[in-house]
């Protein structure tokens, strides 16, 4: 850490009057009957990312909840800590997401000092030493980690002076920036590619619909020539991964859980197996990955989409493989529409569910033409690829970004005298 640098604790900023601490409404004030399947979105804990929000599962008040409970709303440049579990993590609030509403199980802190700016304090917080301090703080031998006012009170802050705050919070927000405009470019292809997916094999306005006759099946009125059949028919595949020996140094990839999320592919959680894996639990691409146990994170799918040298799964992932019935496309979005079925299949008790391997099998398909489903491929298949450009390139900005922060947030790459364009940082 750069020794010029002052050393600050949020208390210090709390006793000036230049930041405050606020908690979420008790039990007492947000009862489960305020909440609405539409309106205000509310941050709860499992929302609270690494400086993001995790917009998975999102939940809503209405405009009451909101009026009775104005001071739960959030404004820019606020960070957002969970009380309970993951207490390292924290969101920092951009003007995309201000206003929206504070959980209970949150706490809230509001930076107004004119020597510390909260996007610097935000990225200061994302350190490995920070983490870890707040890991120490919050354990004290207890089954699960939690966070109040007076932790957070005593985090320790090395603030440079605001300009360079200023400078070191542009640099990273620029790979930030470029990370979701790339992340919202995906989406858009994303909800493409699903809107045509609905609009052939769901509502069947395909091409040439209107001259199909239509008939009963197991899943009701299909086109002629459409087969009802299971995910058994249609795989060669179906298995868990591998019992891994870690060996984070060198060795096989290991996807697990943590890189399933959103129905998409993140790595970089990954671990590595030191030991040889059998041929048929490498994955391939077309390979659709299903989280198999556990709670919370049950039935989440995605979907290999281009090869990935000595890349396995552990035990607690399936591999549903694509036969030469169905394209990779197809097979994909079909089984990634079926995510919200495999997450309510799982058996056994709270905290050991498990979705088997029969309970995957049996699953209901929809088994169009094969010429249909090449026509669509022609289609999707390039949005596809676009999807994995952007992907890989987010995956090189966050590890640029990644071994940058350390060295900024520390003083050790010093951008004092750089000329660097700060620009607006809550966007």
């Amino acid at each position: 850490m750069n020794h010029s640098w002052k050393l600050h604790t949020i208390q210090d900023f709390i006793a000036r009057g230049e930041a405050e601490l606020k908690t979420g409404p008790f039990g007492t004030q947000l009862h489960a009957s305020d909440y609405v399947k539409s309106g205000t979105p509310v941050i709860n804990v499992r929302n609270i990312g690494f400086g993001d929000i995790k917009e998975e599962k999102l939940e809503f008040v209405s405009d009451e909840t909101v009026n009775r409970l104005s001071s739960q709303l959030l404004s820019p440049n606020d960070i957002v800590f969970g009380r309970k579990g993951a207490v390292e993590r924290h969101a920092f609030i951009k003007e995309k997401t201000a206003g929206w509403f504070q959980g209970s199980d949150c706490l809230r802190l509001r930076l107004k000092s004119p020597s510390a700016d909260p996007r610097f304090v935000s990225y200061y917080l994302l350190t490995e030493d920070h983490q870890q301090w707040m890991k120490n703080q919050c354990s004290h031998a207890a089954t699960m980690a939690s966070l109040n006012q007076d932790i957070i009170s005593r985090i320790p802050l090395h603030l440079p002076p605001l300009p360079t705050q200023r400078k070191i919070a542009a640099i990273l927000s620029a790979y930030d920036d470029l990370i979701e405009n790339n992340t919202r470019r995906i989406k858009i292809l994303e909800e493409m590619a699903q809107a045509l997916y609905r609009e052939w094999f769901v509502h069947f306005r395909f091409p040439g619909h209107e001259k199909a006759r239509m008939v009963d099946s197991p899943l009701g009125r299909i086109p002629v020539g459409w087969e009802a059949i299971t995910v058994r028919d249609v795989s060669d595949y179906i298995n868990r991964g591998i019992s891994p020996k870690y060996d984070d140094k060198s060795g096989n990839i290991v996807i697990n859980q943590k890189c399933i999320r959103d129905r998409r592919l993140n790595l970089e959680p990954f671990r590595r197996h030191l030991n040889k894996v059998p041929k048929d639990k490498l994955i391939r691409p077309g390979d659709i990955l299903i989280n198999s146990t556990g709670v919370g994170t049950l039935g989440r799918v995605a979907q290999i989409y281009e090869e990935i040298p000595n890349c396995t799964v552990d035990s607690h992932v399936s591999i549903v493989r694509p036969g030469n019935k169905v394209t990779i496309d197809y097979f994909g979005l079909s089984l990634i529409n079926q995510q919200d079925q495999f997450e309510h299949l799982g058996t056994g008790s709270t905290g050991q569910a498990e979705l088997n391997r029969d309970s995957i099998a049996s699953m209901d398909f929809l088994l169009p033409p094969k010429s249909l489903q090449l026509q669509f491929t022609s289609i999707v298949e390039p949005m596809r690829k676009s999807m994995t450009v952007m992907l890989n390139r987010n995956t090189n900005l966050r590890r640029t970004r990644d071994l940058l922060l350390p060295k900024l947030i520390s003083g050790n790459l010093n951008v004092e005298n750089m000329d660097i364009k700060i620009g607006n940082l809550n966007s």
